[in-house]
């Protein structure tokens, strides 16, 4: 149950910077710390993050008129649990490898909690640039988050395919830069960000390009080219097109689901309740992630539908279709409860039934 060197394939320049960092830490650490355990540390503090921002800014209008401001010390912490969160992602292979402890299992637990914290991330730095007049419409972060969850898919899927997994720098780089901002934010406050930088041009412009640019100047890019050198060079692992985009099945219908259900909405849901439909899209995508990385780590077929997706399916159509008019917002919030507990269950089950296989060899 440790977290093997599978989150240190290939990192980008960012992350190389850090190395004396993430080696210095690791050394300090002790040998009988399970890497698992500072994985699921790292992820906390990341979950605290977005707890600590959701009592504070739960509707994403930090410092709006007539609301609360938001305290410095919370964006302090903010940044340093980010830079902390960070930091132990680069640390648990490298303790894993030191105490030789490293097992598939950990590279699942590893890339499933990333796979989640996605969400948790993206959210709550949405509390900096807000919404509203100035902010960032809450429509236009659901874009963005899907954004973030297809780059971070694309690395798996291209492992799926290829063998090998290259993390973008793209990755490194946006957590610093998080860190960084939320710092910043705590001395000169989120108005500042709703200044023009240039011209018309405003620092949450400069967000979303990041975004946006992370995926399609860097990630896309390096993934088709990765794939299609695998193919060149006859170490492609499945032949047929159809097999080779079995991954993407999954989560275009979860995107396709979730985006009839914010278009369609009688109540506006996204709207109401942006923060909720953020963290369930995200632990679904979760859920859909996890398995394929059990699939690319067993050498396993994908399966092309997700069972979540399907119960999924019938919520989506209730609603949109008016006859939960009335009680969509309670809907959302229970069929939230049913994902994240189903995601719990199923990360469980994965574990358990990988420490009785140990155990029985």
């Amino acid at each position: 149950m440790n977290v093997p060197s599978g989150s240190d394939y290939l990192r980008g320049t960012i992350c190389n910077l850090l190395i004396p960092l993430f080696l210095t830490v690791s050394q300090i650490l002790p040998t009988w710390l399970a890497p698992n355990l500072i994985t699921f540390t790292g992820f906390m503090f990341l979950v605290l993050t977005f707890t600590l921002l959701s009592f504070f800014d739960f509707d994403f209008y930090a410092s709006g008129e007539g609301r609360t401001h938001v305290p410095s010390w919370v964006w302090i912490a903010a940044g340093l649990f980010n830079f902390l969160a960070y930091t132990l992602d680069g640390v648990d292979g490298k303790q894993a490898r030191r105490t030789n402890s490293s097992t598939p299992l950990g590279e699942l637990f590893d890339h499933g909690l990333d796979s989640w914290a996605c969400v948790f991330f993206v959210a709550t730095v949405y509390s900096v640039f807000g919404r509203g007049e100035t902010g960032v419409g809450v429509v236009t972060l659901y874009y963005l988050l899907w954004v973030v969850l297809f780059s971070f898919i694309l690395s798996h899927w291209e492992k799926y395919n290829t063998g090998i997994l290259f993390l973008p720098w793209g990755y490194d780089i946006s957590q610093v830069t998080i860190s960084v901002v939320y710092i910043i934010t705590a001395v000169v406050g989120v108005e500042a960000w709703y200044k023009p930088v240039i011209g018309i041009v405003q620092y949450r412009d400069l967000f979303t390009v990041m975004i946006v640019g992370c995926l399609f100047v860097v990630t896309l890019p390096m993934s088709l080219y990765n794939v299609f050198k695998a193919y060149r060079n006859s170490t492609l692992k499945h032949s047929s097109v159809y097999e080779a985009l079995l991954p993407f099945f999954s989560p275009v219908l979860l995107f396709v689901l979730s985006t009839l259900w914010i278009s369609l909405s009688p109540t506006d849901i996204i709207e109401k309740q942006p923060r909720i439909f953020y963290l369930m899209v995200g632990t679904a995508f979760s859920n859909v992630t996890c398995k394929l990385i059990v699939c690319q780590m067993s050498n396993t077929r994908c399966k092309p539908l997700s069972l979540l997706l399907l119960p999924m399916t019938a919520v989506v159509l209730l609603v949109i279709s008016g006859v939960v008019q009335h009680g969509e917002i309670t809907v959302l919030y229970i069929w939230t409860a049913i994902v994240i507990l189903t995601h719990i269950h199923y990360g469980v089950s994965v574990v358990s039934k990988d420490t009785h296989t140990q155990t029985a060899y």
